[in-house]
């Protein structure tokens, strides 16, 4: 048994079994790949996947049973080789952080910026996706550190950390109707004009529903988009009114729009830090995550993941919104 059978073997299940694909990531051939499968499932007793004539179908029921420990022991070795690395040179390496586009555009710059300044000799990679596809790249081991504020919270093999809170608020063009309310705005009377949000799955978009269905409102939601600046420009083009995060406005870059806070409209909503459960983690990642938040040392990390997660900083007071 080698790390390449259980490489091989790993591969295939997250590339759905595609073994052209499982060759060009393991720099190797498809014939290669094959051989090393059924090496395995020969020494092993067992066959671990299903077989269509020379195709690859699908996991077997011992193949099931036995992909977690494969995943378990290509974990560890790489927490092996992470380890002796922290040792031999703290300063250098690769870090990957994934995150959804409000917090990679609005709440990330000014931590990378002073991370590399810090550690100018470390590899950042910053990853964009939906907060689902965040949770995906954790799980498989492609990020080191994701950021979003739905989905993760969701998945059993991560460990999720409270980050901030943070509100949403209605975006408007200057002279609006809705700017001239004698009081804070209702449900009401938003749901009468068009409303421009995020897509379901992004950025709060969940509280937002609950909110207009707990009062039996059916909004007229005429365009959804995975991030805030798309929806401002659409705003600008009088399109309808937009509900975005606050943290994603701003007076001076947006000048050309108006914002009326919409906290007592939509539950607060939380962004969460994910990591993969029981993932080595360099000392420089752990500078970064207490860059992003300062309750979150390395000591706090290290225990909420004893504890297994979700039990740190969750006295934030949204700051990263004002």
């Amino acid at each position: 048994m080698n790390f390449q059978q259980l490489r091989s073997v790993r591969e295939t299940v997250r590339r759905g079994f595609n073994l052209t694909e499982v060759a060009h990531i393991l720099h190797t051939s498809q014939p290669g790949v094959s051989r090393q499968i059924r090496e395995l499932e020969e020494e092993l007793g067992v066959e671990i996947f299903v077989r269509a004539g020379k195709r690859l179908t699908g996991l077997t029921p011992p193949g099931e049973v036995l992909l977690p420990t494969v995943e378990r022991l290509l974990l560890e070795a790489d927490n092996l080789r992470r380890a002796g690395q922290d040792f031999s040179d703290s300063a250098q390496g690769r870090l990957s952080v994934a995150a959804t586009h409000s917090q990679a555009r609005y709440a990330l710059p000014q931590v990378v910026r002073d991370f590399r300044a810090l550690f100018p000799q470390v590899s950042l990679h910053l990853h964009q996706g939906s907060p689902r596809q965040v949770a995906e790249m954790l799980l498989s081991g492609e990020a080191d550190i994701g950021v979003a504020t739905e989905a993760l919270a969701g998945y059993d093999a991560l460990v999720t950390l409270p980050c901030y809170r943070w509100t949403h608020s209605i975006v408007v063009p200057p002279g609006h109707r809705l700017l001239d309310l004698p009081g804070p705005v209702t449900l009401e009377q938003l749901a009468q004009y068009p409303i421009i949000t995020y897509e379901l799955g992004y950025t709060g978009r969940a509280h937002i529903d609950e909110a207009f269905a707990r009062e039996g409102i059916a909004p007229d939601i005429v365009l959804t988009a995975m991030d805030a600046d798309v929806i401002k420009t659409y705003v600008e083009l009088d399109m309808g009114v937009g509900i975005v995060a606050s943290i994603a406005v701003d007076e001076e870059r947006d000048r050309h729009l108006r914002l009326i806070d919409a906290g007592h409209l939509f539950e607060v909503n939380l962004t969460r830090l994910g990591l993969r459960r029981g993932a080595w983690l360099r000392g420089y990642a752990y500078r970064f995550i207490e860059s992003f938040v300062p309750t979150l040392t390395r000591e706090a990390v290290e225990k909420a993941v004893q504890q297994g997660g979700d039990g740190v900083a969750d006295d934030t007071d949204g700051r990263r919104l004002e």
